[in-house]
Order: structure tokens, then C-alpha cells, then sequence
């Protein structure tokens, strides 16, 4: 592994120990910066020592250190997937002007999929405020590389998957949550400032994922047609992929109906 995907690893179980309070915080509406940690068991303040991402909750053997109660495996599993997803994109993307916006993607991907699994929610206090952030980063990443145009492809993409899944929501009510369009414009922003391509395979695999997940429930009796299956994690997870897989699956797609790859 590349040393500045190594990096952005540990850069990422960091971010992952703060995303743990997030996704037990947001959804009770809860500040995430206060107050300190605390053991849910017996009220006493996680000492710094025993909050160090993955290390700690080895050493202490998953239990509080004060009263023995076992402590979510759920934790280190966080830690690390979200230092895992940060090395990746960082070994794709590469240390460029694109890599902050790209590493954000990343970093809400965690605590919202989590969350949307947790409560059926995708909470305005993480969607809302990345369309700043993500017109930030990407116009910042347009004007280290001098390329303007991505920018406004990322305003146009973002616009189109808005109204698509606006459509889409008015049209069948109760299909989606309205959580799930107001992050479609957020995902839509990410891809198309990548590419056209990436828009194309975000949005196909968002609903292609969905339907993996949703079709067993149904067949196992463990979900009906009014269930109501959260499709946060599928969006985030089609977005992520077709980061990697967009230009690839373009490339299929043209050979295919017998066009030039090149």
C-alpha cells in the first residue's frame, strides 16, 4: 500500500472514533462535542487512555475499564471500515485537489448508512450541511485543476439526481423517504464532478443494490410491500462504487454496442 493511502488509513480510524459519537448522538438530537464520553453502564467518563481508535477496546477486552460492561464490537468495526474506505479512495483518487471532497463522501457514508439502518433516517443535520461543504471542496478541486467544467457538470448532475428522486418520491409516495432526496443531490454533486459515467453508474447501482437487499427480505417473509427498507445505504454504497467501477463499467458498456473504448 501506497504510503499516502496508509496514511489517510490511520487519518480515517481517527474520523472513525468521532463518527461512533455521531451515530449514537444525531439521532437524538445531542451535541457531538459535549459532553465527554461516557460508559452507558455505570456514568463514568471514558478516560483518554481507554479512547484510542481500536487499540483500547483490544486491550480493555471489549468492557469498560470501571464496571465490566461489555462495550459494542460495533466501535473498532467502525474504526476501521472507515479508515479502510479512506485508504481506498485515497489510493484511487490520489493526492489531489479532489481527494478532501472525496475523503467527506467517505466520511458521512459511515455514520449515515449506519444511522438509516439504526432508525430509518438520513438526519438533515449531516445531509443538509454537505451541500456547502461538497460545492466547497469541489470548487476548490476545480480550481487547482483548472478544470471549471467539472464544476458545473457537479451542479448539473447534482440538479438532475435531485429532481429524479423528487419525481420518483411524489410519484409513489412512501417509495422513499424524503432523507433519500435531499441526499441524491449531495451523491449527485460527488459523481458528476467525476464524470458523467460515474452519474450513470452511482444512480444505477443505488436501485440495483436496493433490490438485492429488498427482494431476499420479501422472499424470506421478512419484509412485506409496506416495509419500509432504508435506501440510504444503498445510495451510499453505489456512489462509493462507482467511483471505482464507472470508467470500467463505460468501457464494457461502449465495446458492447460496438463503440470506440478510446
Amino acid at each position: 500500500m501506497a504510503p499516502e493511502a496508509l496514511l489517510a488509513g490511520v487519518l480515517g480510524v481517527l474520523v472513525g472514533s468521532f463518527l461512533n459519537v455521531v451515530v449514537h448522538r444525531v439521532p437524538l438530537g445531542l451535541s457531538v462535542v459535549r459532553p465527554a464520553s461516557r460508559c452507558p453502564g455505570c456514568g463514568h467518563e471514558v478516560r483518554r487512555r481507554d479512547n484510542v481508535p481500536v487499540l483500547s477496546w483490544v486491550l480493555l477486552r471489549g468492557r469498560c475499564r470501571d464496571c465490566a460492561a461489555p462495550i459494542s464490537v460495533r466501535y473498532p468495526l467502525v474504526e476501521l471500515a472507515t479508515g479502510a474506505l479512506f485508504a481506498l479512495v485515497t489510493a484511487h483518487v490520489g493526492v489531489t485537489w479532489a481527494l478532501p471532497a472525496y475523503l467527506y463522501l467517505a466520511g458521512i457514508a459511515v455514520p449515515l448508512t449506519l444511522i438509516d439502518v439504526d432508525v430509518h433516517r438520513l438526519p438533515d443535520a449531516i445531509v443538509l450541511p454537505s451541500y456547502p461543504v461538497a460545492l466547497v471542496l469541489l470548487t476548490l478541486a476545480s480550481a487547482g485543476t483548472g478544470d471549471w467544467a467539472a464544476l458545473l457538470r457537479a451542479v448539473a448532475g447534482g440538479t438532475v439526481l435531485l429532481l429524479l428522486y423528487f419525481a420518483l418520491f411524489v410519484a409513489k409516495p412512501g417509495g422513499m423517504g424524503l432523507g433519500d432526496v435531499k441526499l441524491a443531490g449531495v451523491l449527485g454533486l460527488h459523481l458528476a464532478w467525476w464524470g458523467w459515467d460515474a452519474l450513470a453508474v452511482g444512480a444505477f447501482l443505488a436501485f440495483l443494490l436496493g433490490g438485492l437487499v429488498a427482494v431476499p427480505l420479501l422472499l424470506l417473509g421478512r419484509a412485506g410491500r409496506r416495509t419500509k427498507v432504508p435506501f440510504g445505504p444503498a445510495m451510499l454504497a453505489g456512489a462509493l462504487t462507482a467511483l471505482f467501477a464507472a470508467e470500467p463499467v463505460g468501457r464494457w458498456y461502449l465495446s458492447l454496442i460496438g463503440l470506440p473504448t478510446a
